[in-house]
């Protein structure tokens, strides 16, 4: 947990990027170079990119692309990547996901890197929520190659307290509370970096995103996957940026681009203030 942050600005810009990853890590790397560098010229100050954005292919690409994590972050080209690109840009980079290997495990862990703009890595968190889902018609069971984080994690970035979640993560409220028992400094932003699948990202996405941003009275912003895949899966994309109220300041539907807004201090300011839910809580 991060007790404290700096001063806030009263207005920055902030950008989800949306992309269609390929089996291939290094063409997904150099798509993702393209976005961050149209992202920073848009203005942000800080991106996120969405889950998975290095590599969507087989379950088992993970086990075999799965990088280690000597506590440099640049244990591996994925990593090296991200931190050069925060430093090349001199932005905040929320790193989406890859795989990360843990010494002596069989599965791997899904981590969310986030890389601040002198390139050092500031946090790492592991999808604490493995994704389960059968209808008869697709099923998926990460747990096959993935195994669990064991915590929540938050991070301040540029100037934000944010609150790291990846995909399936967005199901469970308690932990986006659980981010501030015990801290008397509520969260500015929720990351949620995802590969929702169309059934129930159409379903489900963009009600859970508004919910979360509501209930806990922050800016959130959902960086996702969004097209047909070279492995033949689709995903839902609607990557977005969701205010304090619940209000969608932008979204993309489809395809890969940039997704950008203002974030407003004084605006969630003001929502608190009006509404003071979190002052409210009992339990």
């Amino acid at each position: 947990m991060t007790p404290a942050h700096p001063a806030k600005d009263p207005t920055m810009k902030i950008a989800a990027l949306q992309m269609v990853s390929t089996p291939s890590v290094e063409r997904n790397l150099a798509a993702a170079a393209g976005l961050i560098a149209d992202a920073a010229r848009q203005g942000a100050v800080l991106v996120a990119l969405p889950e998975y954005f290095c590599l969507m292919g087989a379950e088992t690409d993970k086990l075999a692309f799965a990088e280690p994590d000597d506590g440099s972050g640049r244990g591996g080209p994925i990593q090296a990547f991200l931190s050069d690109q925060a430093r090349a840009h001199r932005l905040w980079i929320i790193g989406g996901t890859l795989p990360i290997r843990e010494p002596g495990h069989q599965r791997v862990r899904n981590a969310c890197c986030v890389y601040a703009p002198d390139g050092t890595r500031a946090a790492r968190y592991d999808k604490l929520h493995l994704f389960a889902f059968d209808n008869g018609r697709e099923s998926y069971d990460e747990a096959r190659v993935l195994e669990p984080g064991v915590e929540p994690v938050t991070v301040v970035a540029a100037g934000l307290r944010t609150g790291l979640s990846v995909c399936y993560d967005l199901r469970f409220p308690e932990l986006y509370r659980a981010m501030t028992f015990g801290d008397t400094t509520p969260l500015d932003l929720i990351s949620v970096p995802a590969a929702f699948t169309c059934t129930t990202g159409r379903a489900h996405w963009e009600l859970l995103l508004r919910a979360r941003a509501v209930e806990n009275q922050c800016h959130v912003i959902a960086a996702a996957q969004g097209g047909t895949h070279e492995n033949g899966r689709r995903t839902w994309g609607h990557s977005m940026i969701v205010d304090p109220w619940g209000e969608v300041l932008a979204v993309r539907a489809e395809g890969e681009g940039v997704v950008i807004a203002d974030i407003d201090a004084e605006r969630q300011r003001q929502v608190r203030l009006q509404l003071p839910a979190l002052a409210h809580r009992r339990l």
